[in-house]
Parts: C-alpha cells; sequence; structure tokens
C-alpha cells in the first residue's frame, strides 16, 4: 500500500508539471490530486499505524519454524546422535565420507573410499547426492570388466560408482592382508570347493565378515544394504540385492562370472598398489623418489602420537641422516608389504631366537 500511494503522488506530481490544454485531462488531474494524495496519505498513514501497533515486519522472507518443527529437528539430531555415539570407529568413518545415498542406504564412491584412507576429513559438501535408479544403471554400465582391471580403477572411477559398508570392510581387509594371504581368503570365499569363487559365495562370506558387526542401528542408519538377511547351511535364501561397482566389476553386468584364485590374487595386489601409489605421490610430488624425511612422516600418520609431537620424530631424523638418498616407490612399496607380513616376521625371529642362532642382514 506505501508502495502504491507514493506511486499515485509521483505520477500525479508529474503530470502537474506538464499541463495539459485538453480539458478532460485537466478535470483528471484535478481529480486525482484532490482524492489521490488524501487518499494515498490517509492508506500510508493507515499501514504505519498497523505496523506499530502489531510490531510486524514490513517483508517476511522465510516462514518462522513453528515450536512443533523445532522439536521435531532437536528430536531428530538427538536421535542421530545417539545411533552415532555407540558405532564403531570404521562405521562412523564411513559415514562421514559416504556421499551417495540409494534408496535410504548409504555408499561411498570409489573416491570417497580412496579419500577415507588418505584424508583425515571428507571434502566440504551440501549434502550426499540421492541417486536415481537411472543414475546407478548409468554408473554400473561404465565399470569395467574384471579383465581391464588396473592399479588405477577406483582412481579412474572417481564418483562413477558406489561401495556399500560391507564391501569397506572387505576393501580394508585387503589393504592389510599379506601377499601369502591372499590364497587363504580366496579359500574362504570359496565355500564349496570348487576353486571358483561366484556372487553368491562372495555375498554369503561378507554376510559372516560383519556378522559380530551386526547391530540394529548401523541399519537404521542404511549401511548394511548388501548383507543377505537368512543364511542355512552356507546358502542365502532368494533377496534383493543392490548391485555395486565392486559386484560388476567382479561378477560381470549378469552377476554369472565366477572369479579363479588368479583373478582373485590380482584385484587385490591391484588395490594394495594403487591405495600405497596415491600415498606415495601425495609427497613425490611427480618426482620418482620422496625424501627419507616424507618417509617418516607417512609413518607418523599410522601411530598414535599426537601430530604436535611430530616435528620431535621428525627432527631426530633429520640428525641421524647426515645425506638423503631418497626411496623409490619400490622400495616403499617392499616396506609396507614388510609391514604387512609382520606378524610371520615375528614367528620367524622368535624361531631364530629360540635356535639360539643369529640372523644375518640379508637373512
Amino acid at each position: 500500500p506505501i508502495l502504491r500511494s507514493n506511486a499515485v503522488i509521483f505520477v500525479s506530481k508529474a503530470i502537474a508539471r506538464q499541463p495539459s490544454r485538453c480539458m478532460s485531462h485537466k478535470r483528471i488531474v484535478e481529480k486525482t490530486l484532490r482524492y489521490g494524495v488524501p487518499v494515498s496519505i490517509v492508506a500510508s498513514a493507515s499501514m504505519a499505524t498497523y505496523l506499530l501497533v502489531s510490531k510486524r515486519p514490513l517483508t517476511v522472507l522465510a516462514k518462522r519454524p513453528t515450536k512443533e518443527m523445532r522439536d521435531a529437528a532437536i528430536r531428530e539430531d538427538r536421535e542421530e546422535a545417539e545411533h552415532t555415539m555407540h558405532l564403531t570407529q570404521r562405521e562412523r568413518r564411513f559415514i562421514r565420507f559416504a556421499s551417495v545415498e540409494y534408496e535410504g542406504q548409504l555408499y561411498m564412491t570409489p573416491e570417497d573410499f580412496l579419500e577415507s584412507l588418505t584424508e583425515s576429513e571428507p571434502r566440504p559438501r551440501l549434502h550426499r547426492h540421492h541417486l536415481s535408479k537411472k543414475e546407478l544403471d548409468h554408473m554400473l554400465e561404465q565399470t569395467p570388466a574384471r579383465k581391464y582391471g588396473s592399479t588405477k580403477l577406483f582412481r579412474d572411477l572417481r564418483e562413477r560408482g558406489i561401495i556399500s559398508y560391507t564391501e569397506y570392510l572387505f576393501l580394508l581387509s585387503v589393504l592389510t592382508k599379506p601377499q601369502s594371504g591372499f590364497r587363504i581368503a580366496f579359500n574362504m570365499f570359496d565355500t564349496d570347493g570348487n576353486q571358483r569363487v561366484d556372487k553368491q559365495e562372495f555375498l554369503v562370506v561378507l554376510q559372516i565378515l560383519v556378522a559380530a558387526l551386526f547391530f540394529k542401528k548401523s541399519g537404521k542408519l542404511g549401511l548394511f544394504t548388501d548383507v543377505p538377511p537368512d543364511v542355512e547351511d552356507g546358502e542365502s535364501k532368494n533377496y534383493d540385492i543392490v548391485d555395486t561397482t565392486l559386484l560388476v566389476h567382479l561378477f560381470g553386468k549378469k552377476g554369472s562370472d565366477t572369479l579363479k584364485y588368479d583373478d582373485f590374487h590380482r584385484f587385490m595386489d591391484n588395490l594394495q598398489t594403487e591405495v600405497l601409489e596415491l600415498e606415495f605421490t601425495e609427497f613425490s610430488r611427480g618426482m620418482p623418489s620422496i625424501s627419507e624425511v616424507d618417509f617418516a612422516r607417512i609413518l607418523l600418520r599410522y601411530t598414535y602420537i599426537h601430530s604436535a609431537n611430530y616435528e620431535a620424530y621428525i627432527d631426530r631424523v633429520k640428525d641421524r641422516i647426515p645425506e638423503e638418498k631418497g626411496i623409490t616407490f619400490d622400495q616403499f612399496k617392499a616396506f609396507c608389504q614388510f609391514l604387512n607380513n609382520l606378524d610371520d616376521f615375528s614367528i620367524a625371529m622368535r624361531m631364530f631366537t629360540y635356535a639360539n642362532k643369529p640372523i644375518s642382514q640379508e637373512e
């Protein structure tokens, strides 16, 4: 009303400054000035009085939340906090880094998975992306077949894929497996002993893998999507599961392919190498080697030492290495594989001790 009345005054004055010779025009101007201006003044005064009495703002940009809305939001936050409080460290990390949701279940992208291994915090995002069936089908259609697997599989896929929580646990276990453990892992999946692993066997073992970690609250948060609801005598009943990037890559788009040990070994070795390459290139900056100090920083990442105390250890490395020679990727990979075999190494060292036999550098 205020804007409208001011417009009337403005137009009226403009007309008055440009007098017309037309008699009808003059009568319109006179009526506008006689009635329009007083009416606009009354309207403005009325509106101002209303605003002062009611103490309401002139413009309302958004509807204010009601008490019920606020209480509902508080209850939702409280419930989510209670659920998250009792989750394991891996469950919490998966939830933080998972950037995709499909049919109420949380998923990581291949890029999310790699970041969860190398970064302390996920990338800032406004919200999780809710995948449609069409988007998921397009992703899976682009998933490379097993024969095209490489040490850049996850880096090449980036955000074009989904990884479930149970697969996340499986991939983490792969990263810490020694080479000698690959055969044991394969035999664990090969439930019928025919030296081949099919999709059904793979899913059954995934169910066993997370059975001890399966909590109802985890299900409410949408973590366990590809776990069979019931397993009897090593065989799962019919159930609908969501095909993921890993399932399509290992068992084909129709799910009818089978894994031989060589295929399984190649996949696990490629995954370990890819993660090590990712970590190595972060410090090498395109060079063929990293410094001894950078190598020490990588090791400190996997300790319980507080980051504030890192420099004391770094200074010790600098003092004890008078000349830098650098560490190549092959040396870095060999050392990390040695860490995966640390239990076997410990047994071997005890055997030498029991035999009272010295051990040479070559041995």
